[in-house]
């Protein structure tokens, strides 16, 4: 039986990508509860800016359903740390009815999730933000308790529209008129220019004629979001079934369907056929999710460093003479994916990848990305196409890790996740790593510990499951610099299968930098429209 969900009551952030959906900008905001009872008062003051799931007409013909919204300039939604609910006011009884990852907040998890990239002081390398949030046991009084996010639409010059501007004043004045919190400064590192805001970017390409339009790339030259999971529910009138192919679930013959709904969604049944455990009242809980607020600093110029260092080595052991392609080929086979999305299951060599866009042209979105997602890896159970190892293939192992091939993808249907968020920052040619780029990703999920938290801990940042011993993932992985003064162990490697029939040996690179760094974040609540007026009226019973 089909789902049907209250989209009225879901907030709009967890069914759309809005970067994906025309809203290229963003801006975060972070806040620390002062006095509950004014807080509260906020938080009623915000409801009727909050952006739901109801839908606003579709460039991507995806159908409204019953009721239709106007499409706004610029999008508003709120989340909630642990300890900002305890700031709230809400009941004990229910507090402790959430989930113990949540509790501890994402600091408390940080060596578990590989984010000691700097070995014992690794939260002094954080922004100013995020350095003191939960610390004295949160009683800190810089504790982040509210993420408020904004996502804007986007001038023809590249800018954001004015509406967002106004949409902050808008914030801002009714958090003066309230009372009871601050806007908290500083997402930027110890002794640069204090930002008030995390402000957020899809990367720009200028045209001809001086146009501007928004790239899917991220700053490392992929292009991104290609991969989130459908599930039930999430498109009206069974629309999940086009999007389905690729990003749903295997059924071991070939077949997919949308995920179970309550892997993303709270109070609905998930892949096992279980409504998970949830915080009291279940009016509460219902509809509602958590998300994980990560900002990823991305080390650009070491990236590109890497690859043209390593290039010529791989194009000499694996046979790739014309050093362009070696390169291309490489940075693919970190991924998993070619820059330009085609994956190496489909196509795992140069020719082959330029005759899959030949036959895949970019002139027809809608086949192109059913042709990009549509793949497993159960046809390659030695990584020769696509390495076991690369960062697609640890992060939605689809098919590979299935025990016989009747189970299709059982084992990977409870780890998805839903990715939202923006690139922040440039990455101009000539630029230092030092220089602000990178990601801000909010992970978007059911569990944190069983979703988000094993990813990262279990497939990103070890390798036993993709036969690696404990490599870690080439490109976001907590690489280990081989010295006993930070972190300890060998130094990273990546290995790449080579095909026995090639005549070429598999190739291996040893001593790959940290490419990618977290600098700050928090476990997130994000309540339905029900928990947010129960928030604001303080009318949360748990009995």
């Amino acid at each position: 039986m089909a789902v049907s969900l209250d989209l009225a009551d879901i907030q709009g952030n967890i069914l759309t990508a809005y970067g994906k959906q025309g809203f290229p900008k963003g801006r975060f905001m972070l806040f620390h509860i002062d006095r509950g009872d004014l807080a509260r008062k906020f938080v009623t003051g915000v409801l009727p800016m909050i952006t739901t799931a109801l839908r606003w007409p579709s460039a991507h013909d995806i159908p409204t359903g019953k009721i239709e919204v106007p499409r706004p300039e610029v999008t508003v939604n709120i989340a909630f740390s642990w300890h900002g609910l305890l700031a709230l006011g809400i009941p004990v009884r229910t507090l402790r009815g959430m989930p113990d990852e949540f509790i501890d907040g994402m600091a408390g998890r940080a060596p578990m999730l590989g984010d000691d990239f700097s070995g014992p002081d690794w939260k002094d390398s954080w922004d100013e933000v995020w350095i003191n949030s939960g610390r004295d046991n949160g009683t800190h009084p810089d504790t982040v308790h509210i993420l408020i996010t904004l996502n804007a639409q986007m001038n023809p010059d590249g800018s954001a529209v004015a509406a967002l501007e106004a949409k902050t004043r808008e914030i801002e004045v009714l958090r003066l008129k309230t009372g009871g919190l601050r806007l908290l400064s500083g997402h930027n590192r110890k002794g640069q220019p204090r930002q008030q805001y995390q402000e957020l970017s899809a990367i720009l390409e200028r045209g001809s004629g001086g146009t501007v339009k928004a790239s899917p790339k991220e700053h490392f030259g992929f292009t991104d979001a290609i991969g989130d999971p459908v599930f039930e529910g999430q498109y009206p009138d069974g629309y999940e079934q086009v999007y389905k192919q690729g990003n749903g679930a295997l059924d071991g013959k070939g077949n997919w369907r949308p995920l179970a709904t309550g892997e993303f969604l709270l109070g609905y049944p998930d892949e096992a056929q279980e409504t998970a455990a949830a915080a009291m009242p279940l009016a509460f809980s219902r509809n509602g999710t958590f998300t994980a607020y990560r900002k990823l600093h991305q080390h650009v110029a070491a990236f590109k460093t890497f690859l043209d260092k390593t290039a010529e080595h791989f194009g000499a052991v694996t046979g790739i003479q014309d050093l362009d392609n070696a390169r291309e080929t490489l940075m693919a086979k970190m991924a998993g994916r070619w820059p330009d999305g085609v994956p190496l299951s489909l196509a795992p060599t140069v020719a082959l990848w330029n005759q899959f866009n030949i036959d895949h042209p970019t002139s027809d979105p809608k086949a192109r990305y059913a042709a990009l997602t549509n793949f497993s890896f159960r046809d390659d159970p030695e990584g020769t196409k696509c390495p076991l190892t690369a960062h697609m293939r640890r992060v939605n192992t689809r098919d590979m890790m299935a025990p016989t091939s009747n189970d299709g993808s059982v084992l990977n249907n409870r780890r998805r996740i839903l990715r939202r968020g923006l690139p922040y920052g440039y990455s101009p040619d000539g630029g230092l790593d030092k220089d602000e780029q990178g990601l801000v990703m909010l992970v978007v999920c059911a569990s944190l510990f069983r979703q988000f938290e094993f990813v990262q801990q279990q497939w990103i940042n070890y390798g036993l499951d993709a036969h690696a011993g404990s490599d870690t993932c080439p490109i976001v992985g907590n690489h280990s610099d081989g010295t006993s003064g930070g972190k300890n162990g060998p130094k990273a490697k990546f290995v790449i299968p080579a095909d026995p029939a090639s005549g070429h040996p598999p190739f291996i690179v040893e001593g790959i930098p940290q490419f990618v760094e977290t600098r700050g974040g928090e476990y997130f609540f994000v309540p339905s429209m029900t928990a947010l007026r129960m928030i604001g009226m303080g009318v949360v019973d748990p009995t």
